[in-house]
């Protein structure tokens, strides 16, 4: 555990406290009543005394029932403090998540994640609860234990002296060899589940290519690499029981030496000697329950590491305190901008990019497959920062302000959609949470989408599973769209928004943009592959190639037809767009 962890404990700091005062008081009871049992032997038993058998006997109960409450409203604390621990850090992680740029989340897997908030927080999870309540007990223990003993006889109380410090280091020193292959068993669940949620995803795929025997022993291997991992873990923690019983039974065997000795020469009575066993017990069984927390902790502590990881994560986009509120127009201007996923000194995606889109301009962005179309446009809404240079929308930096109020102005289309579970309704509410019935109804009329929603069963209030797999590719992309279109954004940001529809769907689509275009000034960003498209939508084309950013920009100078009429013009974009596809494009050039 460490300080970042425990500062989500929060509002179970009273119950995780609580616990081991409790731990204690047990403890005590229980280091009371072998006192009680010597008295009954060594008095009541010996001198045949019934009336003070029963009295110490009424004594014994009493403690035996304060120790059991102690010890049940212990473990109740402890549960309570572990449980709300656990649901506290997965808050943390899920919000600290969201916080998340596009490249902090590139710097952990999807199964990662998953991993860090199900099987991790699990295994922190109980190593806290069993620390608050085990290792709260042991130490007492054997310390009361001790001094208890060093009552009763001296010379077997300084033996635990010797035995005490070195069980605990033959302990550390199993734990120091386990810890590093924990470490390799959690990286490895992560491509387990990997593995797992790519099949799932990708099931159709791998049944069309009748790929389930593949599947499964890529699986398999996965698995047995896990098992391999855990195997030589375990070996090694396995020596913790040998260990453990083979100390417990070398001091029972020299108390028992050291006992009848004293017995015999009259320095000890039988009941002390009971006693002395009963403590001898207690202090071995409370360092077993350290050898076996310390084997949780063990696991823990490789989870604790990579759930720290995450909120340790410093999030690359954070808001200023004197960010922009209000974005003034939808004006959007690339100054020399620089990209690259690598950051400062990595090859460069996009290169010196300048370019001015105009509020209520609809652009047409075109290039070949990793000319960055994608990552140009998402730099507006800020879902990743330039390394060089700067982008601008309505004159002010990106960086400059409030990311929700960025995000509201500036929506966009994604490549790949996703819905999420809930009702129609639900899902273009994302875009707008006060929108009315009506509302929700005219945005989905504008997306083309009232028509195939109005025939299901249930209308609005259709179910959409996870992911959106209970509707078609087309369908999902006209909700999505709905779905922003909730928001009346002045700048829209749509890439590839066609790629799933049918002919007419997509023409209507298209129809669409021409529309919200004339009547209300909404400023289109359109990224696609196909020029025509483009050429068609589009007040200017720009062209992009791979490691070069804008290597053409074409203004268009025809009237909205729904036909291509500048056939010149689709040529020289065509050619110059075979050029940068294969490696020849030249220089910015602006008409």
């Amino acid at each position: 555990m460490n300080k970042t962890l425990f500062k989500s404990i929060r509002e179970y700091k009273k119950q995780s406290m609580l616990a081991p005062i409790l731990v204690i008081l047990e403890v005590l009871m229980e280091v009371l009543i072998p006192l009680e049992m010597a008295k009954i032997i060594d008095v009541g038993i010996a001198n045949g005394d019934l009336g003070y058998i029963v009295q110490r006997g009424i004594i014994l109960v009493a403690m035996a029932m304060l120790a059991l409450f102690f010890g049940v409203q212990a473990g109740n604390m402890a549960a309570v403090a572990a449980a709300g621990y656990a649901k506290n850090l997965r808050h943390d992680i899920f919000y600290k998540v969201q916080d998340f740029s596009f490249k902090n989340i590139d710097h952990f897997s999807t199964s990662g994640l998953v991993t860090r908030m199900t099987t991790d927080i699990t295994n922190v999870q109980m190593a806290y609860m069993m620390s608050i309540r085990l290792l709260a007990r042991a130490p007492i223990m054997v310390i009361l234990s001790w001094v208890m003993t060093l009552l009763i006889n001296v010379k077997i109380a300084l033996l635990f002296l010797v035995v005490i410090p070195v069980l605990g280091g033959a302990l550390m020193y199993i734990a120091k060899k386990a810890h590093p292959h924990f470490i390799k068993v959690f990286d490895e669940y992560d491509e387990l589940n990997n593995s797992v949620q790519e099949n799932v995803n990708a099931a159709r795929v791998v049944k069309a290519f009748v790929r389930e025997d593949y599947e499964v022993n890529k699986f398999h291997g996965v698995s047995k690499y896990v098992y391999t991992l855990f195997t030589k873990a375990e070996k090694i923690v396995a020596w913790n029981a040998p260990t453990m019983q083979f100390m417990m039974y070398a001091v029972v065997l020299l108390i028992a030496v050291i006992g009848g000795r004293s017995i015999v020469f009259g320095t000890m009575e039988t009941g002390e000697l009971t006693s002395v066993i009963v403590y001898a017990l207690q202090i071995l069984m409370s360092l077993n329950m350290v050898t076996f927390v310390f084997v949780m902790i063990m696991i823990a502590e490789a989870s604790t590491d990579r759930i720290t990881e995450v909120l340790n994560e410093v999030p690359e986009m954070q808001d200023r305190s004197d960010a922009v509120r209000e974005v003034p127009s939808g004006d959007i201007v690339f100054d020399h901008v620089n990209f690259s996923y690598a950051g400062e000194g990595g090859n460069l995606s996009l290169k010196d990019v300048n370019l001015h889109i105009k509020s209520g301009q609809t652009v047409g962005i075109i290039g070949g497959t990793g000319s960055a179309k994608s990552t140009l446009v998402q730099m507006i809404p800020r879902l990743y920062d330039v390394t060089g240079g700067a982008v601008k929308v309505g004159g002010i930096d990106v960086r400059d302000y409030n990311l929700e109020v960025l995000r509201d102005q500036v929506s966009m289309v994604l490549q790949k959609n996703v819905l999420f579970s809930g009702s129609i309704y639900e899902n273009i509410r994302w875009g707008d949470e006060h929108a009315s019935d009506e509302e929700v109804r005219r945005v989905c009329k504008l997306a083309q989408a009232d028509g195939f929603v109005t025939e299901f069963p249930n209308g609005y209030d259709t179910m959409i599973v996870q992911g959106g797999n209970n509707v078609s590719g087309g369908q999902k992309q006209r909700v999505s769209l709905a779905r922003v279109l909730a928001l009346s954004p002045p700048v829209l940001l749509m890439d590839e928004p066609f790629a799933a529809l049918d002919a007419i769907t997509r023409e209507q689509m298209q129809l669409l943009l021409v529309t919200l275009h004339a009547r209300i000034g909404m400023g289109i960003i359109l990224v696609t592959h196909d020029v025509e498209e483009a050429l068609l939508l589009g007040d200017e084309v720009c062209v992009m190639a791979p490691g070069q950013g804008i290597v053409a920009s074409r203004r268009v100078e025809v009237p909205r037809t729904g036909d291509v009429t500048d056939r010149k013009l689709l040529r020289e974009l065509k050619t110059i767009l075979r050029q940068s596809m294969a490696g020849q494009g030249g220089p910015l050039l602006l008409s």
